[in-house]
């Protein structure tokens, strides 16, 4: 078997069944397991060790968010990315996904296409967030913050521009295009920012550079 191996976690069989059908639609992915509550999604992650799960952030027994947590906090599962793809897009299920560890949070809504593009942006590392989110990600933080937090002293001048890029959503290329620097230079600033700022993946790093203020929501991209 080649190409991306998810798992796909819903309540709905109707929904699980068009979620393969788009997730399998290019031919570089393919289901391996499917779970109609969050206890079997993780059962299922185990027995398959899939490159991504895709989870429902409301289901029985076990929701979406707990699902994430408890697949970051296992070291078997440290391959595994897992991704929230939902039809509720409120802001704190969003944050709190993410704070557990999701890659990314998708909503049913967005073209099959995207789902399929956000899914393999996911399992590279980088941020999957659906387009209608990003400025609201973390609205919150932004507004009650005025000034930029102290921890961004951490950080080198450059490190601070690729952090900007990341919570705009570009890629490693894009950002080495945007600031005249080589995509392998990109990856070491990534690498230390996220070192230094305690934070796990790209997605976490996004969320990030809205808490700490370096950007607010309606930003120039």
């Amino acid at each position: 078997m080649t190409g991306l191996r998810v798992v796909i976690a819903d309540d709905e069989p109707l929904v699980r069944q068009g979620l393969r059908m788009v997730i399998e639609f290019d031919g570089d992915m393919t289901v391996v397991a499917e779970a109609a509550d969050g206890r079997e999604a993780l059962r299922r992650a185990i027995e398959h060790r899939p490159d991504l799960t895709l989870l429902d952030v409301r289901m029985p027994i076990m929701d979406g968010v707990e699902v994430c947590r408890r697949i970051v906090a296992s070291p078997q599962l440290a391959a595994v990315r897992p991704v929230v793809l939902t039809t509720f897009a409120e802001d704190e299920l969003v944050v709190a996904a993410l704070r557990a560890g999701a890659a990314g949070y998708l909503l049913k809504s967005m073209p099959p296409d995207q789902i399929r593009q956000a899914a393999r942006t996911a399992v590279e590392g980088q941020t999957a967030l659906a387009p209608a989110l990003v400025d609201r990600l973390v609205r919150d933080y932004t507004t009650r913050r005025a000034e930029p937090s102290p921890a961004l002293t951490r950080l080198t001048e450059r490190e601070t521009d690729v952090l900007r890029e990341i919570a705009h959503g570009r890629s490693n290329l894009e950002i080495a295009d945007a600031l005249y620097i080589s995509e392998g230079t990109v990856k070491t600033h990534v690498a230390s920012l996220l070192r230094k700022l305690e934070l796990r993946d790209r997605t976490q790093a996004a969320v990030a550079a809205y808490e700490l203020g370096l950007v607010r929501p309606g930003d120039a991209n």
